[in-house]
């Protein structure tokens, strides 16, 4: 371990195993930091945001509704993933080919509104790869399966998108091949539970669990469908503009895909309605014909947790407890700047990180 990486205290408490706890609690024990790691559900995560997602990794997409900060978080994602996956124990999906974004005939208006949006991300963000406009034969030049079914699209180079289940157990086997970390399934926890010494840290990343102590938390509501589609190959996430109901389309191993939307403003944490399936599944069959034989794997919803700006934040509650939420639904995308941050400033009490991304610490 090197000065740089030398930690001011020994021993760190991490409560929430979901993406961000378990990244800063693998990045502390590879610290040499005693780690000890709670968690409300078990270990499959199975009641964590982070596994009801897609795991696209697209800033200039997710432009069309984020601010530039979030953008420059993303793009430093996109660079700073295969670092990270490289050292995990198991090998987790992970693809750079781009976003395909398509459109039917009577969505050019709105269509036209978000390539809009992407110019103007373009020139503020100029490190991002520029955006490619396609016609029929471009778009079936680079998704021949899609054919010629739509007259125009766009490709955003470099975009990319990894498995997030994938991921999870891949940290979940790292963490357990350490042998300082300690693991506590079933057990909700909250800062209030533990008095750190001097030599220790409390690191809360339990995301909605945090809203008692962080009351401007709010959750956000996502749904996505799993399917397994064989007879379908797409070779990069694909999304579909549509003034109510925008779609995304990512492909993961094995012919499985990820369908799923926008968010919805509700905490409400019921399963999906039969309108919301009806419409993800008919867009999706929009864009490949070869969905209408696709089985459905699993139809998932969760709540995101989200702050009043739609930013996430770090922040000290006590100078040894740390808090690191409202990552809301750029959670893969943002994670590696929100965890180097963190680092930074867990290591210094300064982040030169922070200022660039202008994350509120």
């Amino acid at each position: 371990m090197t000065n740089r990486d030398a930690l001011p205290f020994d021993a760190a408490t991490v409560l929430g195993a979901g993406l961000m706890g378990r990244l800063l609690a693998l990045s502390l024990a590879r610290r040499g930091c005693q780690v000890s790691l709670h968690d409300a559900g078990g270990p499959e995560a199975d009641g964590a945001a982070a596994r009801v997602a897609a795991a696209m990794l697209a800033p200039l997409a997710e432009s069309a509704v984020a601010p530039a900060s979030i953008v420059r978080m993303g793009q430093y994602g996109l660079e700073r993933w295969p670092e990270l996956l490289a050292s995990l124990a198991q090998p987790v999906f992970f693809q750079r080919e781009g976003t395909l974004v398509l459109w039917h005939r009577q969505d050019a208006p709105e269509a036209a509104r978000f390539a809009g949006v992407l110019a103007r991300t373009a020139q503020e963000v100029p490190e991002l790869p520029a955006m490619q406009r396609l016609d029929a034969t471009g778009v079936e030049a680079i998704e021949p399966a899609i054919g010629r079914r739509f007259a125009q699209g766009l490709l955003l180079p470099g975009e990319g998108q990894l498995d997030n289940r994938e991921l999870l157990a891949a940290l979940l086997a790292s963490l357990q091949a350490l042998p300082n970390v300690q693991m506590h399934w079933h057990s909700p926890r909250a800062p209030k539970d533990f008095v750190a010494g001097a030599s220790e840290r409390i690191i809360d990343c339990r995301g909605l669990g945090a809203k008692p102590q962080w009351p401007e938390l709010r959750g956000v509501r996502g749904e996505v469908i799993r399917v397994h589609a064989p007879e379908v190959t797409l070779r990069r996430p694909t999304r579909l503009v549509h003034p109510r109901y925008p779609l995304y389309i990512a492909p993961k191993p094995d012919g499985v895909f990820v369908i799923g939307a926008t968010e919805i403003e509700s905490e409400d944490m019921s399963p999906a309605s039969v309108r919301s399936t009806l419409e993800l599944l008919s867009a999706a069959y929009s864009v490949h014909s070869g969905f209408a034989e696709a089985r459905i794997l699993e139809i998932a919803t969760h709540c995101r947790p989200t702050l009043p700006n739609n930013l996430p934040a770090i922040r000290w509650v006590d100078p040894r407890v740390m808090q690191v939420n409202g990552l809301y639904r750029h959670g893969f995308l943002i994670a590696p700047a929100m965890l180097d941050t963190a680092i930074e400033l867990l290591a210094t009490g300064a982040s030169t990180l922070a200022p660039r991304f202008a994350l509120e610490t």
